[in-house]
């Protein structure tokens, strides 16, 4: 059958092997999976559950959970019957909860947990669209999920495949709100066709293997997860939910994955445990893994190593980096990264190791992907987010603005038609906001990410500054955690807060005799303040004099999407941390 609805790649497995294995959880320490046809009688027990609080075509309902099998056979239940589901973090604010549900007219909720229906549930009284709430876990006073779900014997398959034959893929699947770095967040409106459209790109272009399996962890009501969802069910693949985010190496080594996808903070996280461990290493083991390590900073992507380079590496693989594969199952081929910026030189280290990084670069708005990393390292280069992906057009606007258009675009922003017409012109060109450059390798054209468009400013000698990518360049120093450059207008010159790696400067001080029990004490000390300052001016050396971080100032603590300054995807949220941080900015240009 030709697939033009999400619903449909489901219907395409259980034609092939429906009691193969789908969809897997922990429940009670061991996993629990469900098989094709298992997952699409749940969705139909939900679908009847839908009809029968009466629900009708384009209702909306939301769904708020950690990803779990329950999660996707309400999403499927209901976008199969015709009606819009709403998917939002789990961790965003009441306020944004308030106005999201307002907003879209929410008129049932699905929620993971005790935590998360404490925050929903005073809605019921402000929310006039809202009628009820139910739990997937059990939680006192509330509808449980599975307890409200009717028998399969009392499902009427006859109606709920009606209504299937009335959706056709210019219906809206879903309404996904974008959490944005100001301002309220904005409904994006995705058709079966924009999903489904990027789904069939993807498949054109990555390496997914029937019948393996994947880990998953990054969270679903991310339209970047959600779509890989479906182009796992569309290879038939595995999917395993990890418990959390703190378990994930645990899953890994019990999964065995073949692939999964991350952000780069995980990645970076991974990367400073296994430089801890080695940093505890002593005599010839502690050379051998240093060696390696340096051995694979110099990696060339695309047969750019020499013989005697392979020789070496085959060595460093066998003794050294095939731990690091073992640490993410020993079955790891490639992993797919995007949301933001990944350091080039963590890039390389992971492709020595054998272990392939695949970067990538997409918009909520995009449904997600518009670029990709290809497997072949000829399609790959490092520093930049791939090849367009089949069946998408990308161009640059005169200022360097990324412009997109395709199948894959969204229909626009949910009651605003103002804010679309400002994103997507007469010709439908997309207005992405980033601004980027194009890279030539291997006789390609690479997309090269340089900036947000309302992120640069100007210094008041009048120079545009790019902070995002003196940010990342910084940031390939073992000693910055996280940085946010701050400046430009009125000042000078640019300056920076600086979060610095408190693993690694615990391991500094152990080698050289100094003693720390706490972060104050690390951003206090002078020595520390000499290295880091070191490490800032090696990196300027890369930037134009008005690009150079002249002055910084080091925090005590790590900013967090918990604490409001991040976003779930781990951008930094500046507004909020300038604020907060306002009077140590003010500090920096006292003189």
């Amino acid at each position: 059958m030709e697939i033009k609805r999400l619903f449909d790649f489901l219907t395409v497995q259980i034609e092939k092997h429906a009691d193969a294995p789908f969809i897997a959880s922990k429940v009670d320490k061991q996993w629990k999976s469900y098989s094709f046809k298992e997952t699409q009688d749940n969705c139909n027990r939900v679908s009847q559950l839908l009809l029968s609080l009466g629900l009708k075509k384009d209702d909306k309902i939301a769904i708020i959970a950690v990803n779990r099998p329950e999660w996707n056979f309400t999403d499927m239940g209901s976008m199969q019957i015709g009606l819009i589901n709403v998917p939002m973090y789990p961790t965003i604010a009441e306020k944004d909860y308030e106005f999201i549900f307002a907003d879209a007219g929410i008129q049932y909720a699905f929620v993971g947990d005790e935590s998360i229906y404490n925050k929903v549930r005073p809605l019921m009284g402000k929310v006039s669209s809202l009628k009820g709430i139910y739990t997937f876990d059990k939680v006192t006073g509330a509808n449980n999920f599975w307890d409200s779900l009717p028998a399969l014997s009392a499902v009427n398959t006859g109606e709920i495949e009606n209504r299937k034959r009335t959706i056709n893929e210019e219906d809206l699947a879903t309404i996904i709100y974008t959490s944005g770095t100001t301002g309220n967040p904005k409904g994006v409106m995705l058709t079966h066709r924009n999903i489904v459209s990027n789904i069939k790109s993807v498949q054109e272009v990555t390496p997914f293997t029937d019948g393996e399996k994947s880990l998953s962890f990054l969270p679903l009501n991310h339209s970047f997860e959600r779509m890989v969802f479906y182009s796992y069910l569309s290879f038939g693949i595995h999917i395993h939910y990890a418990q959390s985010l703190e378990t994930i190496g645990e899953d890994l080594k019990e999964v065995k994955p073949y692939c999964f996808t991350t952000v780069p903070r995980l990645l970076e996280k991974v990367y400073e445990k296994i430089m801890a461990k080695g940093n505890d290493l002593t005599g010839f083991k502690h050379k051998l893994f240093f060696w390696s390590i340096d051995l694979g900073s110099k990696y060339e992507l695309g047969g750019g190593n020499s013989l005697w380079y392979n020789l070496q590496l085959d060595i460093a693989r066998k003794l050294v980096f095939s731990k690091w594969k073992e640490a993410l199952g020993g079955h790891v081929e490639f992993i797919v990264t995007g949301a933001s910026a990944m350091q080039p030189r963590l890039i390389k280290l992971f492709t020595a190791a054998g272990i392939s990084v695949l970067e990538g670069y997409g918009l909520t708005e995009t449904s997600p992907v518009l670029c990709a990393n290809r497997l072949d390292e000829k399609e790959r280069c490092i520093g930049a987010v791939g090849l367009p992906i089949p069946h998408v057009e990308i161009k640059l606007a005169e200022d360097g603005e990324i412009l997109a258009r395709g199948a894959n675009i969204m229909k626009g922003y949910y009651n605003r038609p103002d804010l679309t017409a400002e994103v997507i012109d007469k010709d439908g060109w997309f207005h992405t906001g980033d601004i980027g450059t194009w890279v030539e390798k291997h006789g390609n054209k690479f997309l090269k990410i340089t900036d947000r468009k309302k992120e640069l400013f100007k210094t008041s000698g009048g120079k545009y500054v790019a902070p995002q990518v003196i940010e990342e360049k910084m940031k390939e120093s073992r000693y910055i955690e996280q940085m946010m450059v701050v400046g430009g207008d009125d000042k000078k010159f640019i300056s920076a807060l600086i979060v610095p790696s408190f693993l690694n400067l615990h391991d500094w001080a152990k080698a050289n005799g100094e003693t720390f029990t706490t972060n104050e004490q690390i951003v206090g000390n002078e020595k520390i303040k000499a290295l880091i300052n070191a490490e800032v001016e090696k990196y300027n050396q890369d930037f134009g004099k008005w690009e150079q971080v002249k002055k910084f100032h080091l925090l005590a603590a790590e900013w967090t999407v918990e604490a409001g300054e991040l976003t779930p995807t781990m951008k930094v949220k500046r507004k909020v941390i300038t604020e907060r941080y306002a009077t140590q900015v003010v500090d920096l240009y006292k003189d």
